[in-house]
């Protein structure tokens, strides 16, 4: 099974993080106002950066880990050519 952490940009220019086993169903979810509290009242939501990882554990580490780190720092993570969003 394969976890993911992502990060997508609000109506309002904030980011969010979760992580999910499935990505674009998950942009979905937060697109239909069923997704996080946060989301909810911001949509729509843009998919900026995922990763893939083997455990959840991990992604949850991630996800933990960025939600910590200032915004310029999490701007960084896909401007720096480390996005893994297909166009």
């Amino acid at each position: 099974m394969t976890y993911y952490t992502y990060m997508v940009r609000c109506a309002d220019n904030t980011l969010y993080t979760g992580w999910t086993l499935d990505v674009k169903r998950r942009v979905t979810v937060h697109n239909n106002g069923m997704g996080a509290k946060y989301t909810r009242y911001r949509r729509p939501v843009q998919l900026v950066w995922y990763e893939a990882f083997s455990t959840r554990h991990d992604a949850m580490h991630w996800e933990q880990l960025i939600k910590q780190w200032p915004r310029k720092k999490k701007e960084q993570l896909y401007k720096d050519g480390i996005c893994r969003v297909e166009e």
